[in-house]
């Protein structure tokens, strides 16, 4: 892939604006990195701009990552879009949770770079 246009469109949903420096440095050189810094924002760049992608924490304020999956997984527009819960919250009744929401996978806080980004081109060729 050459140039922006035929990237594809990764946003990053943390409330941690590091967090997403992180991820953002590391998909960059690859992918077209929007963000959001909390749940309506993301549910409205999603809602209108159709991202690849998702990679989203579960901790927020105002609206938890939880809910932010259930309403993109409950909207036609987004509903096949495929979400990666980014998170420190580590318990199995977590995941088994976000992963009943609809999300594809889970990935561990701190960040493996690279675990990230095989598993994000691979949910991307899935897609």
């Amino acid at each position: 892939m050459n140039n922006a246009e035929e990237k594809y469109k990764i946003l990053i949903v943390d409330d941690e604006v590091i967090n997403i420096k992180i991820l953002n440095d590391l998909l960059k050189d690859d992918m077209q990195v929007v963000f959001a810094t909390n749940g309506k924002d993301a549910l409205n760049f999603a809602d209108s701009k159709s991202p690849d992608l998702v990679l989203l924490d579960v901790m927020m304020p105002e609206m938890d990552g939880y809910e932010v999956c259930r309403r993109l997984k409950a909207n036609p527009k987004t509903l096949h879009v495929p979400v990666i819960f980014a998170t420190s919250m580590r318990s199995e009744a977590d995941e088994r949770k976000g992963l009943e929401l609809g999300a594809i996978d889970y990935i561990y806080k701190p960040y493996r770079p690279s675990i990230i980004k095989v598993r994000i081109k691979n949910h991307l060729k899935l897609k």
